[in-house]
C-alpha cells in the first residue's frame, strides 16, 4: 500500500492510542506557535502566499477547503519524510495560508454529516509539492507524541454554525488522492476520527465518492467509526483485513463543475505573494496541465483488492478484484482497498 519508508514512519503513530489535544483557539486568538518544535506557525493573517508557513487548515464547505501538504517540493518531500512539518493549501485565499492552484483538484466531494465533515477527492497534488508517485500517508492531530503530524498544525470549521476549532481530524495525502475529515467535538470524535489505521489509505478510513471529474456537496449519515464491526475492533496487526464500511447514504446534493481560486498551475517550489481573484464555485471546469502518467497504484494506499469474505471473528475480509486510478483517464471503482503490507499484521480485539 504504502511505500516502505512512509510505513515505517507513520505507524510510529499507531502507539498514540489515547493522546488527547485539549488546547483550544480561534484563527485570531492563536498563538504563534501551538505545540514545542513547531516549524510553522499559527499566526497566519489574511491573504494568501505561495511561501506561507501557516499550519492552520479549514473545512468550511467545497468551496473553502484546505489540505496539508509539503512545503518543498523535491524527491525527499515525500509524506513519510515531511508529516511533522506539512503546511496548509487552501481552496480559497484569505487564511492566510498558500492557495492551491486552479486544476490541481480534479474531483473533490463534500459532505456534512450530524458529527463530521469530510472532504473527499483526487488530483495531481504534484502541483503542491508531493512527489510523483508518492502513495502518502496521514496527517492527524496526535502523532507519535502527542503534538500531531505536522506538530502545531490546527483545523478549523464553521459547518456546524460559527468557527470552532476541531480537535479531532484526519488527513491523508497522496500524489494522486486526498481525503480529510474533522469531527465535531463530542464524545463521539475519537472514532469517528480515528487516527491509529495510518496505513490503511483513504477508502478505507473515509469510504465515501472519489470520482474524478465532478464537484458536489451533499448532506450525509455520519456512519460506522473505522475499524469497529459490532463488538469487535480491528487493529493492524493480522493476516485478515476486514472490507472498508459501505459508503454512508448521501442526499441534498448540490453539484458545481469546479472549485478554484483563480491562481493558475506553475512549476512547484516557485513561490509569489497572490490575491485569489475568483471566490466560490467557478462557472467551468478547469483544465489541468498534468504530469501525472496512468499508474495502476491508487494514492494514500488505494493500490489493493477488494470482495469479501468472513474471517473467524465474524468480521468481513478483503481479498479478490483489483482496482485502478488512472491519472489519465481518472477513473475509479468503489471497491475497498487491502494491503499486503497491512494484511500481515491485523488483530482483532474485544470492544
Amino acid at each position: 500500500m504504502f511505500r516502505s519508508a512512509p510505513l515505517i514512519s507513520l505507524t510510529l503513530a499507531s502507539v498514540a492510542l489515547a493522546q488527547t489535544y485539549s488546547a483550544t483557539y480561534l484563527p485570531e486568538t492563536a498563538p504563534k506557535t501551538s505545540e514545542q518544535g513547531q516549524s510553522g506557525t499559527n499566526q497566519c493573517g489574511n491573504g494568501s502566499d505561495q511561501n506561507s508557513m501557516c499550519q492552520n487548515v479549514y473545512i468550511n464547505s467545497l468551496d473553502d477547503f484546505c489540505l496539508f501538504a509539503p512545503p518543498q517540493p523535491g524527491a525527499g518531500s515525500v509524506i513519510g519524510n515531511t508529516e511533522r512539518i506539512e503546511v496548509a493549501w487552501c481552496v480559497q485565499g484569505g487564511h492566510g495560508t498558500r492557495v492551491i492552484p486552479d486544476g490541481t483538484i480534479q474531483g473533490a466531494h463534500f459532505v456534512q454529516t450530524p458529527d463530521y465533515v469530510q472532504v473527499t477527492g483526487v488530483g495531481d497534488f504534484t502541483k503542491i509539492n508531493i512527489p510523483q508517485g508518492d502513495e502518502g500517508g496521514e496527517l492527524d492531530p496526535h502523532g507519535a507524541d502527542g503534538n500531531g503530524n505536522p506538530i502545531g498544525g490546527l483545523v478549523f470549521s464553521n459547518a456546524f454554525g460559527k468557527m470552532a476549532q476541531m480537535h479531532e481530524w484526519t488527513n491523508f495525502m497522496a500524489y494522486n488522492e486526498f481525503c480529510i475529515r474533522a469531527c465535531k467535538d463530542g464524545p463521539k470524535a475519537p472514532a469517528l476520527c480515528q487516527h491509529i489505521y495510518d496505513v490503511m489509505g483513504c477508502d478505507w478510513n473515509m469510504p465515501g465518492d472519489y470520482s474524478a471529474g465532478s464537484f458536489d456537496s451533499c448532506q450525509g449519515d455520519s456512519g460506522e467509526p473505522m475499524g469497529v464491526y459490532g463488538t469487535s475492533t480491528f487493529h493492524q496487526g493480522q493476516a485478515s483485513t476486514p472490507a472498508a464500511h459501505p459508503a454512508p447514504s448521501k442526499s441534498q446534493c448540490q453539484k458545481v463543475n469546479t472549485v478554484g481560486n483563480g491562481q493558475s498551475i506553475s512549476a512547484p517550489g516557485v513561490g509569489s505573494t497572490t490575491t485569489a481573484t475568483s471566490s466560490g464555485v467557478q462557472a467551468s471546469t478547469t483544465t489541468a496541465s498534468s504530469a501525472s502518467p496512468a499508474s495502476s497504484t491508487t494514492a494514500s494506499g488505494s493500490s489493493a483488492s477488494s470482495g469479501s469474505s468472513v474471517s473467524s471473528s465474524g468480521v468481513p475480509s478483503s481479498t479478490g478484484s483489483s482496482r485502478t486510478l488512472s491519472t489519465t483517464s481518472q477513473s475509479r471503482s468503489t471497491a475497498p482497498p487491502v494491503s499486503s503490507a497491512v494484511s500481515s499484521v491485523v488483530i482483532f480485539a474485544s470492544y
